[in-house]
């Protein structure tokens, strides 16, 4: 979705950076907070199991608990997590601050809890493998006037049939005779016509 909303493209041709805007979750516990090495990460708590799996890597629970009591809510309910999210993210800010990415990955994929580093895109385009020509999906592309970045071809792969080819944008009026021919049935004699007159124009012309 990224690749195809131009934000690889960006990162990779500008090296633009956009701004964090922040991320929380609608109706449960969700949000992103920052590490001890300048990261971020998404930590989510959507179902019970991920609640529990969250309180036990983090050792909390004792936190968690006394902040049920002052607030008389019950955080293996969804709703009352949603509620009390603010004071939750509070508690758990201090222990992320003080890891580094990789020690809370150790600690959070060894206890199942629902999290994932939080990129911005010029991280993601020099650092995860899944951005890269190592994923099947993506390919190199030379846009003119533009240059050479990441483009996501289909997420759909079938045995049968073979991935398409990822394809670059057309240049404007590159495939203005191809669309008047095939598309309006045109003949060649009345598309010279129109661009005796400059109605149309193909690519050479547009850029002259």
């Amino acid at each position: 979705m990224v690749g195809n909303l131009g934000k690889i493209a960006e990162a990779q041709i500008s090296r633009h950076e956009r701004p964090k805007d922040g991320n929380y979750l609608y109706g449960a516990f969700g949000r992103d907070f920052a590490t001890s090495d300048g990261r971020r990460v998404m930590i989510v708590a959507l179902t019970l199991k991920q609640w529990r799996s969250l309180v036990a890597a983090t050792g909390l629970g004792e936190a968690f608990a006394a902040l049920e009591r002052l607030l008389d809510l019950d955080f293996e309910r969804e709703g009352d997590r949603f509620q009390a999210r603010e004071m939750i993210g509070s508690i758990i800010k201090p222990w992320t601050i003080g890891r580094t990415l990789e020690q809370i990955r150790e600690v959070f994929d060894a206890a199942g809890v629902c999290w994932g580093p939080y990129q911005t895109f010029l991280q993601l385009v020099a650092e995860d493998p899944r951005c890269s020509t190592a994923n099947p999906m993506f390919q190199e592309v030379e846009q003119p006037g533009i240059g050479t970045y990441l483009m996501p071809g289909s997420p759909l792969s079938f045995g049968a049939f073979e991935r398409g080819e990822v394809r670059r944008a057309p240049v404007l009026g590159e495939q203005t005779d191809e669309v008047l021919t095939e598309v309006l049935g045109l003949s060649g004699a009345e598309i010279g016509r129109l661009h005796d007159a400059g109605v149309v124009a193909g690519p050479a012309e547009v850029v002259g």
